[in-house]
């Protein structure tokens, strides 16, 4: 090889070599020990068994044929282990998800039968497209599995005044890297085989930066939206809180107290802070300071639309913002509009 071909191979294998490493440290070595961790242990795993395969498979086109079954085996299974990671994280009480054994056990039986029955070696027409291609949907199938999983963080992308946390962030990011990846490898030809390679090392270094500047959220790869445990709210208590704490807000216009904390709301409520942070996250998909907002932008609008004379600066305060700024920067991400430009637009 040359000196251009040597450093497509260092930098199409360095995230396929590192992969497994960090594949082996989730599932041996990573605390706190569980099938959270070793389900994201197995994805990187068998995307870098997938990626190692090709990387080899660009360099050595007479790799035996053993090898090139061996990545097309792991590939079978990143959508389903994409999918129990993010379900583990998100929905661990989804009836689906807990079938996760199941859907294993029959995958794998799946492939060691048919990989016996019918190797590569020997049924290298039937491999490629058939198997290939029942491989590459199966891939996408979990990947629409995912998605749904996801469609709460999905909504808050697009919607205006929701913010995504760390966790969502990352396992949004997971689940378009397999989308991107999936996609080279159906797309792209021979000749252009290495770039799913290249593209794994460039995603799998974005994330441990992603990682690493939030370092301060120890639990960021195993823990998010779940982070009280296994308790859920019951929906028809939280369907009675959520219309107390609207009125509690509303009707004696809290949002009014510039230092409004969501302690002094709980013990109105007669319920524990915590409690109440878990009612406003999993049934509003929100938090306390953008659910207090909201409130606030409402009542400016209000103002604005029947106080003419009134400035500006002095609707932001009245509605319980503690500055200028602060009234100006929550008013755009509400509305997506300046309050100038809204109270313009009523005349």
């Amino acid at each position: 090889m040359d000196v251009s071909e040597e450093l497509l191979f260092f930098f199409s294998a360095l995230g396929a070599f590192n992969g497994l490493l960090l594949g082996c440290y989730f599932l041996l070595f990573a605390r706190p020990r569980s099938s959270t961790t070793r389900f994201l242990g197995m994805l990187v795993l068998m995307l870098s068994i997938r990626v190692g395969k090709s990387v080899f498979f660009y360099f050595n086109p007479d790799l035996a044929l053993l090898y090139l079954q061996l990545g097309l085996t792991a590939c079978f299974f990143i959508g389903p282990f994409l999918y129990c990671y993010t379900a583990s994280v998100l929905s661990p009480d989804d009836k689906l998800y807990k079938t996760w054994p199941v859907q294993l056990i029959v995958l794998a039986a799946i492939a060691i039968i048919g990989g016996i029955a019918y190797p590569f070696e020997t049924h290298h027409d039937l491999w490629h497209p058939y198997i290939w291609q029942g491989i590459y949907i199966t891939w996408y199938a979990y990947i629409l599995a995912t998605a749904f999983v996801l469609r709460k963080q999905i909504k808050k992308v697009f919607k205006k005044g929701e913010r995504c946390n760390s966790m969502e962030i990352w396992l949004l990011t997971l689940m378009v890297g397999n989308i991107l990846l999936a996609t080279i490898y159906v797309v792209l030809d021979i000749t252009f085989y290495i770039a799913g390679a290249l593209s794994f090392s460039f995603l799998m270094y974005l994330s441990v930066l992603f990682v690493f500047f939030n370092r301060k959220n120890k639990n960021i790869l195993f823990y998010g939206t779940p982070k009280y445990g296994d308790k859920k709210i019951d929906p028809q208590e939280a369907t009675q809180l959520t219309r107390k704490l609207n009125e509690l807000i509303v009707e004696e216009q809290l949002f009014k107290n510039a230092d409004l904390k969501i302690a002094e709301v709980a013990e109105r409520l007669q319920m524990q802070s915590h409690k109440l942070s878990q009612l406003i996250n999993e049934h509003l998909g929100k938090s306390f300071t953008v659910l207090v907002n909201e409130h606030r932008i409402h009542a400016a609008q209000e103002l604005i639309r029947f106080e003419r004379n009134m400035k500006l600066e002095a609707v932001g305060y009245d509605c319980g913002f503690n500055s200028v700024s602060t009234f100006y920067a929550a008013f755009r991400k509400v509305t997506g509009t300046t309050p100038a430009k809204y109270k313009s637009g009523l005349s």
